[in-house]
């Protein structure tokens, strides 16, 4: 009988050995997208994500016979727990070989986390909040992988669905979706009425205004009113907001991002964004092991500032709900349709959106949407 053996993670260097697990476990697949060590080193420190100020976790590393073969965190969002009312802890980063020794013990250590903590259920893959990735791979395999989700190997699903007390939570779809030569004209005699009818009107930001004017700051407090009654969303904290401010706005080309604002009485209102930015998937991948030196940073910085990509990711769209049925995600697209062509963009990742959001995947209807990928979040009884 094999000996499984479950180390929690106490150091800087065990944190590095936590990362690189799935550099090795995934080494030359064509379809993983690797996150940046570095950014994976700021997510998962406590000392470093802002997540942590309503957050717990521990992260455990599974050896089979002195061998590394997997590691997963074990999480506890109290604010989403909370808000839901809900007592449960997040299983995320979870990754192993194919064996089903592993991929228990790995799990038991979450549950055996959560009891010790109060907690009354387990589910994941979710990270610590609605920015991280959530749910695992069940469908679309031969896909290429996005930076904001996660790509897993199809024996994963079929671990979890083995184990006992396991079932599906929630559900999700993914979306492939065209740029077309000209704008649809759905999109273009939407946009034009809603301009007259509504007062509602594009607006194009600068750095400045982002970084400066208070713009960074209401984008993001549009997104938690946006998404605060998506599954498992806990509304961003004043920190998280000024770290992703400065993370994750910084490095973005500001014509793939579109406000639409309601000028009625004269206020420039913020309804919407979308926040799109060309994909990193391949350019990710030929950065070794996750690291931008010595050459990842220049595969990186052609993708973002050249464009040397045809495919674009659409990363946060956010509409206020008394203003998703006058039409206004028809501003965004034609919009941002001409920057897609002008670039060379062919197509767009549409990332994660729950199985159930007819209005979200309604919205795609004159891009030629294929539902290319499914995944699942799984949910334990924590007796």
């Amino acid at each position: 009988m094999s000996l499984i053996e479950i180390k929690k993670v106490e150091s800087k260097k065990d944190l590095k050995t936590f990362i690189d697990f799935h550099y090795d476990l995934y080494e030359g697949n064509e379809y993983d997208v690797p996150n940046l060590f570095s950014d994976e080193m700021n997510t998962l420190s406590k000392d470093k994500n802002a997540a942590f100020e309503f957050c717990e976790a521990e992260y455990y590393l599974a050896y089979k016979d002195g061998k590394l073969a997997g590691r997963v965190a074990a999480i506890i969002n109290h604010k989403a727990n909370n808000k839901w009312g809900k007592k449960s802890v997040r299983f995320g980063w979870i990754d192993f070989i194919d064996d089903r020794e592993v991929s228990k013990a790995l799990l038991d250590a979450v549950e055996k986390y959560g009891k010790e903590k109060g907690m009354e259920d387990m589910v994941g893959p979710l990270g610590f909040t609605d920015m991280d990735p959530e749910g695992m791979l069940t469908w679309g395999f031969d896909q290429l992988g996005t930076m904001p989700t996660i790509y897993n190997y199809p024996y994963y699903p079929e671990h979890i669905e083995a184990l006992e007390g396991f079932e599906v939570d929630n559900k999700y779809v993914e979306f492939k979706i065209m740029v077309p030569d000209t704008i649809p004209e759905k999109y273009a005699k939407i946009a034009m009425m809603i301009e007259k009818r509504y007062n509602l009107h594009v607006r194009k930001l600068t750095k400045k205004e982002v970084f400066q004017g208070g713009m960074g700051q209401k984008i993001f407090d549009l997104i938690n009113d946006t998404y605060k009654d998506l599954y498992g969303y806990s509304e961003l904290s004043q920190k998280q907001i000024d770290q992703l401010i400065k993370s994750y706005l910084s490095f973005l080309d500001f014509n793939l991002i579109t406000c639409i604002e309601d000028w009625t009485g004269g206020e420039h209102k913020l309804i919407g964004v979308g926040i799109t930015m060309p994909s990193l998937a391949h350019a990710l991948q030929k950065c070794h092991r996750g690291r931008l030196f010595p050459f990842g940073w220049y595969h990186v910085l052609r993708a973002i500032k050249q464009h040397k990509t045809n495919i674009v990711d659409l990363l946060l769209i956010g509409i206020l709900p008394e203003y998703r049925a006058k039409g206004a995600n028809a501003l965004l697209f034609a919009d941002l349709i001409p920057w897609y062509q002008k670039y060379g963009i062919e197509w767009g990742e549409t990332q994660v959106e729950l199985e159930t959001n007819a209005g979200v995947q309604g919205q795609w209807g004159a891009l030629e949407p294929v539902m290319h990928k499914r995944r699942k979040c799984y949910k334990k009884i924590i007796k």
